[in-house]
């Protein structure tokens, strides 16, 4: 055997004689390292079964605690400390943006962590067309229909106190959206599109509250535009000479419910919003107008009449006196 022979076998032998002694050290390493690799993969892992379509609803000022508990709690993340232990240590911990997350599919706790901290909420942004004079509650359960993280109570609690300024227009709504922040952007519109309004408010002599609440009524009692000018020149003339409006559209808002045929029960309610036996406007509007109402507050039509009724044929009809709104009742609604 040749040198280069006998120093191969010899170090042959030698890996030979060091993989025998070192062998259960080697094997109880690998055996280690591919536990806390399974584990790793496991914790950091979706659970399963996984939640598919679930939405989480993250509240403003949530901590990376309470965030990633609440996750866990939706069976989003399997340990809730090791969110927040991630949030924590890269710094995302303080920017997790509030709002509602939804979770088509399994989502590794990282990739949880990262749409937290960068709100990828997986939900489109919504479009609401709220109608002119339509309520809170109307608009409350709109809402909640399609914004996540809104309930109808949340937004009627939030909106309830500004019935009649939150503007009747179409709005782009985000998951991120709350009841406070929804009622902030409606207000905000009603500002800028009633500032031209000001000049005729003014010189009114009305304040912005009266003017608010008569285009709220005219909303509800006058469907066609053609006939709230008349409505408000008949409403005002009322008002003038000390008689009650008399409005039946005060017993929807009175009792949550679109109607406006009152019973007699309805007519002897209590509430200051009966304008059967309280003069004057009432307290507050009824629906939030839009500007062809408010228009028809600020500049009613000079008009004699002071009652009206919408017939069977849909139409309006008009009387100067108590008898000629009998006359018209037994000839547009019997």
């Amino acid at each position: 055997m040749g040198f280069l022979q006998r120093l191969l076998a010899a170090g042959a032998g030698a890996v030979d004689l060091h993989l025998r002694r070192y062998a259960p050290e080697w094997v109880i390493g690998l055996v280690a390292s591919a536990v806390i690799v399974a584990t790793g993969w496991f914790l950091l892992g979706a659970p399963r079964p996984f939640p598919a379509g679930a939405v989480v609803v993250v509240p403003q000022g949530a901590s990376a605690r309470s965030a990633a508990t609440l996750l866990a709690e939706a069976d989003v993340v399997r340990e809730p400390v090791l969110l927040e232990f991630f949030l924590r240590a890269t710094g995302e911990g303080a920017s997790i943006r509030p709002g509602a997350y939804r979770f088509a599919g399994p989502e590794n706790l990282v990739a949880v962590a990262l749409r937290l901290a960068r709100g990828a909420y997986g939900i489109p942004s919504v479009r609401i067309t709220f109608p002119e004079g339509s309520t809170v509650l109307d608009m409350a359960n709109k809402i909640a229909k399609v914004v996540p993280g809104v309930s109808a109570s949340d937004f009627i609690s939030a909106a309830g106190p500004y019935e009649g300024y939150l503007f009747p227009d179409t709005y782009t709504f985000q998951p991120s959206d709350t009841a406070a922040a929804i009622t902030d952007r409606m207000q905000q519109n009603f500002v800028e599109k009633t500032a031209p309004l000001a000049p005729d408010i003014a010189a009114s002599g009305h304040s912005l509250s009266d003017i608010v609440i008569m285009a709220s009524i005219i909303e509800r009692e006058a469907a066609r535009p053609a006939d709230r000018a008349m409505v408000a020149g008949i409403l005002w003339n009322r008002i003038r000479l000390g008689m009650p409006l008399q409005v039946d559209a005060v017993f929807g808002y009175i009792n949550s419910r679109a109607t406006y045929s009152p019973s007699f029960r309805d007519l002897a309610v209590d509430s200051p919003y009966n304008t059967y036996l309280n003069k004057g406007l009432p307290p507050g509007a009824i629906s939030n107008p839009g500007l062809s109402a408010l228009e028809a507050a600020l500049h009613p039509a000079k008009t004699s009449y002071l009652y009206y009724l919408t017939g069977r044929d849909g139409l309006m009809h008009y009387s100067k006196t108590y008898a000629g709104q009998l006359a018209n009742e037994h000839a547009y609604l019997n």
